[in-house]
């Protein structure tokens, strides 16, 4: 035996190098019937593709199916596989290592709408700051949907229910087949050159084939692009297509967009009556906060006014006057009778009684007045007042008073 020999494990190693090599290996796409599906209870699925040509083994990780899967796979499913054909260098066999399954027919599409949907969503046209409001009492609404179904009868149902006088503009669009992408945004222009509020964009519901139009990305640029907020009513409430993400709005039904864009004139009506009710409570309440207070103004006025101040200070200079009217005639009383008193002491002292009394008022030639015998001497010339007149006299004699001095006992 010549040549060199091999291990198993160099032999493996070698042939998972190829492998791992390979570009086309590291990113395939196989299609087949699942068999032999086991899941494990750390998660991972182990599961067999199979054609009429042969059987390839196949593994799905815990980590990978949180992505990659969203439907419960089971034997007999037609599936087609992403990922990548490695070996397992312990045992020496290859095997597909999935990182996403899809249903087969439904899951081309479905990988395609997924595709368009991560990059759109990358670009940050599901981003919620570039949604618009919708506005709350719109007018005029444009609606893009076909002419006929059950869609644009629900939705014009309901808009007369809710409310008769908004105006509805369809645009009669193709919803399905080819040419439906173009047709929904010819509509979509179509109505934002008619200057309307809001615009509906969607169809009923039916099979992803059926809904497609609607995961076009120029369906989805052109509802991104749109001045005018849109809401997306594609399909039913299970059934979501990238114009729902784009769109300012999604609805799960066209008979809710319509009852998000009508606004419900009973109910707003309603709303103007209570309001009036409540703002006539606080006008009234307010009127009559006022006139109380007016009211207390008015008593506070009445006590300030300048008449009632002119009046109480007439009232006070009245008191003040018979105050001391009082008291003048109480002091006038009073001296009256101290004058009284004053008018006997003097009566009593006065010179004038002296004199009816026979006395006699002298003073000196000189007109000094004579108050004592002692200031007299003989010769001295002396006047002397009577009651009924005066005369002069000349002193004779000056006598010493004998009457006798009164002793204490």
């Amino acid at each position: 035996m010549t040549g060199s020999v091999y291990s198993v494990g160099q032999v493996n190693a070698y042939i998972k190098n190829m492998f791992a090599r390979d570009f086309m290996m590291s990113r395939i796409f196989v299609s087949g019937e699942v068999s032999n599906c086991k899941y494990h209870s750390s998660g991972h699925i182990y599961f067999t593709l199979k054609d009429a040509s042969g059987v390839l083994s196949a593994v799905m990780f815990a980590g990978s199916r949180m992505k990659g899967l969203a439907f419960h796979m089971k034997a007999g499913d037609k599936v087609i596989v992403s990922g990548s054909i490695r070996v397992y260098e312990r045992d020496g066999r290859y095997q597909l290592y999935a990182e996403e399954i899809v249903l087969q027919g439904a899951g081309l599409l479905y990988q395609k709408y997924e595709a368009l949907k991560r990059e759109l969503e990358e670009m940050g046209m599901f981003s919620p700051e570039y949604k618009q409001p919708i506005p709350k009492y719109a007018s005029r609404i444009g609606v893009v949907t076909a002419p006929t179904g059950a869609a644009v009868q629900d939705i014009r149902n309901i808009s007369h229910r809710r409310n008769p006088f908004v105006q509805l503009i369809l645009y009669p669009a193709q919803v399905q087949g080819e040419g439906a992408a173009a047709s929904v945004v010819n509509g979509i222009h179509a109505l934002e050159e008619r200057g309307v509020d809001v615009i509906i964009v969607g169809r009923g519901g039916g099979s992803i084939e059926d809904l497609w139009a609607f995961n076009e990305e120029i369906v989805a640029r052109a509802i991104f692009d749109c001045p005018v907020p849109i809401i997306s009513a594609v399909g039913h409430e299970t059934d979501t297509t990238i114009a729902d993400y784009v769109a300012d709005l999604r609805a799960p039904t066209p008979s809710a967009a319509a009852e998000l864009a009508v606004f419900d004139i009973r109910r707003l009506l309603e709303q103007i009556d209570a309001g009036r009710l409540a703002l006539n409570r606080a006008v009234s309440d307010k009127l009559e906060q006022t006139d109380a207070r007016i009211r207390q103004y008015e008593l506070r006025l009445e006590v300030l006014n300048p008449k009632n101040r002119l009046l109480e200070n007439r009232q006070m200079t009245a008191d003040y006057h018979e105050r001391i009217q009082n008291r003048m005639e109480q002091m006038i009383t009073q001296m009256r009778h101290r004058l009284q008193l004053y008018a006997a002491a003097l009566d009593a002292d006065s010179p004038l009684k002296k004199l009816q009394g026979g006395y006699a008022y002298l003073s000196t030639a000189e007109g000094r007045r004579v108050y004592a015998a002692v200031d007299l001497h003989a010769g001295d010339r002396v006047h002397a007042y009577m009651l009924d007149g005066s005369f002069f006299a000349v002193v004779d004699e000056v006598c010493a008073d004998d009457r006798p001095e009164k002793t204490s006992e």
